[in-house]
């Protein structure tokens, strides 16, 4: 190990998406950090599949995005079908409004391969495999962590902090005494991977069968998972034998004959830790939450975690101001990740009916839902899965309710023009700090170079947005257009002439009227 990361910022255990994501952004910002990992490399054997809008956005900001829509496939829905292979429901959503669709399916082991590589930008990141934590001490200022090297070898490492991101069986939770609450479904799932398919729905198909519940889920290159609920009476030793497989594949599919990639038995939990912070040392991912699969919500939430604390640490770093800082990761996520555990079992309700009468109820239901175009475009547009936004944490509630207001909201992201007619997105136009953005027919009216500049002492950014009908102009900070007219929906319509200030992950902290800014840049330097 190079002795310059014997003292390291932040230590980060365990290389899978959430931690590789978390040192791809401390990278970017330029913090000192050693992120270790026990196994010999990044996974290779598929384990997610499914990476959702907000995802996206986050490898967005660490410029990373491109290379996994390259070979991911953008886009896909679900069908819900009962026993005789009737589709009762559908899920096709198309609005886009963090940039990207909503669901993409994608191979967990190529999304590594794009986090390690993109680490190899910053000379301020040291990745080390075949590593393992062995032991912990946390002083008033600082860890001192005992790690195991790849050469049998003990060394001795001293961070600012730590962040666990070491999965489901987290030793740094363990070494912590920090339960898991919560509990486990009793029934195991046989999940079967393939190189390839002759399957040619684009789509998840969900079979609804109270006999037995399973889905299959599209990939990219050809590839293609299903998944089977056991009986009681199935064990795990003999499900995973060729000739059971292949039975199950025969009676959903055209894929009985093709070849298998990977065979394994899970159980699903849904379990929260009892806190994800102790003093300098964090959990993040699956070490601080497991969540079922059916939403597809799994690891997405560990990327959310990792950009939620990231750039906290970042701004925590030279201060002694940290508390209410760092104390805001686990108010805000916390909550977050319980109600996407609670939205993956509603929707594994839907998926595993218990017995054939409570199959039809759900597929009645489903019937009359369609029959109301609200209700219909509720469940097919995913409207059902809770908004990213906070009501604790570091946010300033501005009075209105929850249903109208922006404040701890995730910003939509619009396509913008500037006054050149060059076209953007809105996360491609921002820096890695706090925005002041203003909302108005005429930005450059309400701000001027005195205002500008006050801002910007604050170490903010300021922009300017104006509604589709109305043009950008040049002034002496950006104005851009909203091509996408998301700023024409409620309740962002409703902000017309309104400063809305934007953390670092794009989530508004704040809102002022234009004849208030003193508001807005009160707040500006406790998210610096």
């Amino acid at each position: 190990m190079e002795s310059n990361f014997l003292n390291t910022e932040i230590l980060i255990i365990g290389a899978g998406p959430t931690g590789l994501l978390l040192a791809n952004f401390l990278g970017k910002m330029g913090v000192k950090t050693l992120l270790v990992e026990k196994n010999l490399s990044t996974v290779q054997e598929p384990r997610a599949v499914s990476i959702d809008d907000e995802s996206m956005r986050a490898l967005q900001a660490v410029n990373l995005s491109t290379q996994l829509e390259n070979i991911m496939v953008s886009g896909y829905g679900s069908i819900y079908k009962g026993p005789k292979g009737d589709v009762f429901a559908s899920v096709k959503p198309f609005q886009k409004d963090y940039g990207f669709e909503k669901r993409n399916a994608f191979q967990q082991p190529e999304l590594e391969k794009i986090l390690l590589k993109g680490l190899g930008k910053y000379p301020n990141v040291k990745v080390l495999f075949d590593t393992e934590m062995l032991s912990f001490k946390q002083g008033k200022n600082e860890v001192n962590t005992e790690l195991l090297t790849s050469n049998s070898i003990k060394q001795a490492v001293t961070s600012n902090y730590m962040v666990g991101c070491d999965g489901g069986r987290s030793s740094v939770r363990k070494l912590l005494n920090i339960k898991l609450k919560g509990g486990t479904f009793s029934e195991p799932w046989l999940i079967v991977d393939l190189i390839s398919t002759k399957n040619r729905c684009s789509h998840t198909e969900v079979y609804c069968n109270p006999k037995r519940s399973s889905i299959t889920l599209p990939g990219p290159k050809g590839v293609r998972r299903y998944e089977f609920k056991l009986r009681s009476d199935e064990f795990a030793e003999d499900v995973v034998k060729d000739e059971f497989v292949r039975n199950l594949l025969g009676e959903i599919g055209p894929d009985q004959n093709e070849t298998l990639r990977r065979v394994r038995v899970y159980t699903f939990h849904a379990r929260v830790a009892e806190k994800w912070r102790d003093r300098l040392i964090f959990l993040a991912g699956d070490a601080a939450h497991l969540t079922p699969p059916f939403a597809g919500q799994g690891m997405n939430s560990g990327l959310r975690d990792a950009q939620n604390l990231a750039w906290k640490l970042h701004s925590s770093l030279g201060t002694t101001n940290y508390e209410e800082l760092l104390d805001s990761y686990e108010l805000e996520r916390a909550p977050h990740a319980r109600s996407m555990i609670e939205l993956a079992r509603n929707m594994g309700r839907i998926m595993m009916p218990n017995s054939v009468f409570q199959g039809i109820i759900i597929r009645s239901f489903f019937k009359l839902l369609g029959l109301y175009g609200p209700a219909r475009d509720y469940f097919s547009q995913m409207k059902y899965k809770p908004k990213p936004r906070f009501t604790k944490g570091l946010i300033w509630p501005d009075g209105r309710n929850t249903k109208n207001s922006l404040v701890g909201q995730l910003i939509f992201q619009p396509l913008l023009e500037d006054y050149k007619g060059k076209l953007e997105l809105l996360d491609d136009l921002l820096p890695d700090k706090p925005t002041v953005m203003l909302f108005s027919r005429e930005p450059d009216r309400f701000i001027c170079d005195k205002l500008k500049l006050q801002i910007e002492s604050e170490g903010a950014y300021v922009i300017g947005i104006t509604p589709e009908d109305t043009k950008a102009v040049e002034t002496t900070f950006p104005i851009y257009r909203d091509k996408s007219r998301s700023f024409s929906k409620k309740p962002y319509a409703s902000y017309l002439d309104h400063f809305l200030l934007l953390r670092r992950d794009k989530y508004i902290a704040a809102t002022s009227q234009v004849n208030n800014h003193c508001e807005i840049i009160d707040k500006i330097t406790k998210l610096t």
